[in-house]
Formats: structure tokens, C-alpha cells, sequence
């Protein structure tokens, strides 16, 4: 299996166009590398791929990834995009997609729903973009040689579809994460995520890889930096750090490979010589970057 992050970033990558925090002004100074915005691409033979949420940033990304580039005058080697939610952040690549090019979206029935809502996404032809619903716990192929299994893990629902006061940790089509096997190996895919129970702990023991959410550090970071008033349990994430992180709570996970990916640009593991990062790799994590790859 080929993995590779096509965007580390969480919503409005690194750097954010409106801040100026610490890792934002690094990045603009060339001292951190840029991080596109939330998606992963992945494939069983190097020429059928499918992507795994389409970010905003998704055209440059594909110009980026020479995996992902037309073969011939007009095509892709994308044949499908899964989608875990309906944040801005993980659809709005879709309407970058709209040059009447077939592959299918696949999505639980309510994020479909979503889309199906609002018509600008009917740009979308839909005699070559075919919709498909995710049965959760049903295994689907997107693209040769890949099975996907979807399981609800817990989060809300997009920013935009919220009312007065959103439950943060529901369990259901609105946050879902990915299981994906070749047949030899698995990857796990959970961008987003609000707390990790038992049961989620024992549901990803028998990856080979985990990609998994690193959106914050501290559930209070946001304050703390000065740039917002939400903590990450409010946006949906679950913290690296503290005693119910995911530091902590994935921590008896010894036989995959794990890496934080969805990394909000004030979280302070961004910076090499931290002691944020300093601990994550000591716990073996990796913090993503765009462009990592990985051969399973």
C-alpha cells in the first residue's frame, strides 16, 4: 500500500492568511514548512489512487504529487475521494474537481445529504461523478486492490450545520474514520476526533499505520496563544496532551507506525526544537508534513 499526506494541516493550513502566531510567522520566514490543509491519498499499485477528503488546497496538492497528475492529455488516476465529515476543510476541494473528469465520492447517507443541499455542488456532473453511500461497519472498494471500512467515532457535526449548542461528541455519520487494507496491511485513518474510549483504543490495534488527529496540544491552546476562544474539545479534536490525550490513550499501541496529521497552526509540536515535539517522538509519533510518504 502507498500513503501519502497531501496536506498535514487542519483548516487554513500553515500559514493561516488572517494570524501571526509564532509557528504562522516561522512558516512565513521559511523556518517551518508550509502545510496545506487535511487530505491523504492513497493506493495498492501507484496508478489508481484514491483521495481521502478533498481540502481546499487540493489543486496544488495533485501538482505537488506526481502520482496524481494527468497520465494523458485529459484523465486522472484519481478514481474516488472518501470523505470523513462535511467540514469546509474536507469538501471544498470537490469544486475544484468539476472538470468533467469521472470518479465517485463516497460518503456516509448525511454527508451526502449535505452536499445534495447545496446546489453549488452541482457542479459536479453527475453522469460521471457518481455519489455513493458509506454503509458504516460494510466494506467498500473504491479503487482496485483497497477495501475501506468506515466506523463512527466521536465528533459533531461541521461548523456551519451547528445550532445553539452542538453535542461535541456524537457517535454517528457525522465523524467517521477509515480502515483501509490492501489485503497484507492496514491503515487507519481518524482525522477527527473528540475523545478516545476503550473500545477505539481496541479498534485500531491491529494497524500497521495510524494516521491520526493532531489538530491542538492543549485542549485550552487556542486561549493561551491568543487566537481564538474555543478549546479543541469545542472544535471537535481531542488534545495531544494530559491524561485522557491521545499521547496517553493511544499509548499502548506498540506495532503500528503513528503520526499526527489535521495539525492546527498553533499547536506548538510544530516547532522542531520543542519540547512538544521532543516528547511526541520520544512516545513514537511522527508529525506529519505534506509529501510524507509512506510504503506499507
Amino acid at each position: 500500500m502507498l500513503v501519502t499526506v497531501l496536506g498535514a494541516g487542519a483548516g487554513g493550513g500553515l500559514p493561516q492568511w488572517n494570524c501571526a502566531c509564532r509557528n504562522c510567522e516561522s512558516a512565513r520566514a521559511g523556518l517551518l514548512p508550509r502545510m496545506t490543509q487535511s487530505s491523504v491519498a492513497v493506493s495498492s499499485n501507484g496508478v489508481d489512487w484514491v483521495v481521502l477528503n478533498a481540502s481546499p488546497d487540493i489543486r496544488d496538492q495533485i501538482e505537488h504529487c506526481q502520482a496524481l497528475r494527468p497520465p494523458a492529455l485529459r484523465g486522472s488516476p484519481i478514481r474516488g475521494v472518501v470523505l470523513t465529515n462535511a467540514d469546509v476543510d474536507h469538501v471544498a476541494g470537490l469544486l475544484t474537481l468539476r472538470e468533467k473528469t469521472p470518479f465517485a465520492i463516497h460518503a456516509t447517507a448525511e454527508t451526502l445529504s449535505v452536499l445534495a443541499a447545496n446546489t453549488v455542488f452541482g457542479v459536479l456532473d453527475p453522469a460521471l461523478v457518481d455519489r455513493r453511500a458509506i454503509t458504516l461497519g460494510a466494506a467498500f472498494s473504491p479503487v482496485d486492490g483497497l477495501t475501506v471500512t468506515a466506523f463512527a467515532v466521536p465528533g459533531k457535526v461541521a461548523l456551519y450545520l451547528e445550532g445553539a449548542a452542538p453535542e461535541t461528541k456524537m457517535i454517528g455519520e457525522q465523524t467517521i474514520a477509515l480502515g483501509i487494507s490492501d489485503g497484507v496491511s492496514r491503515l487507519y485513518y481518524v482525522p477527527g476526533c473528540a475523545d478516545i474510549p476503550d473500545w477505539l483504543v481496541e479498534k485500531l490495534s491491529d494497524g500497521d499505520l495510524l494516521l491520526f488527529d493532531g489538530t491542538v496540544w492543549a485542549d485550552d491552546e487556542m486561549a493561551v496563544t491568543g487566537t481564538g476562544g474555543k478549546t479543541g474539545g469545542r472544535m471537535g479534536h481531542i488534545a495531544m496532551s494530559g491524561d485522557t490525550g491521545s499521547l496517553a490513550r493511544l499509548a499502548s499501541l506498540k506495532d503500528c507506525r503513528k503520526v499526527y496529521v489535521h495539525i492546527n497552526n498553533t499547536n506548538p509540536v510544530l516547532q522542531p526544537d520543542g519540547p512538544e515535539r521532543a516528547e511526541v517522538s520520544a512516545l513514537g509519533w511522527t508529525v506529519a508534513h505534506d509529501g510524507l510518504e509512506f510504503r506499507l
